[in-house]
């Protein structure tokens, strides 16, 4: 389950920004999350409950942003949204697609108090 260690990321980042400042906990965690980063969403909530254990971010609310896959289209030169890697361009039905975005993880924000 290696949503446990992006969660020991998460914390490390957490701990790193929240060090030296007034922070007294860490309300809510906005992570965004590209459609094919490979994240099993149950298993991040579970996996974020248990290591924000003991931490500033004890309790916090984890919030899911999903972020669309998208690919650049060789055959019409638009870059376009599309549902799965393999599928073919929704403009024209092309299949010459260069995947450039989805697949990004990142924390977007923290609610601290």
């Amino acid at each position: 389950m290696h949503e446990m260690s992006i969660c020991e990321g998460i914390r490390t980042v957490i701990e790193d920004h929240t060090r030296g400042h007034d922070v007294k906990g860490v309300k809510c965690v906005r992570v965004e999350i590209g459609q094919f980063a490979g994240v099993e969403k149950p298993a991040l909530e579970f996996a974020f409950e248990v290591v924000m254990r003991g931490s500033v971010a004890e309790g916090a609310q984890l919030i899911m942003i999903d972020l669309p896959g998208k690919a650049m289209c060789y055959d019409c030169m638009h870059e376009v949204e599309i549902p799965e890697r393999l599928a073919p361009c929704p403009d024209c039905g092309g299949g010459k697609l260069m995947p450039t975005g989805g697949e990004e993880m990142r924390i977007k924000d923290l609610e601290v108090i």
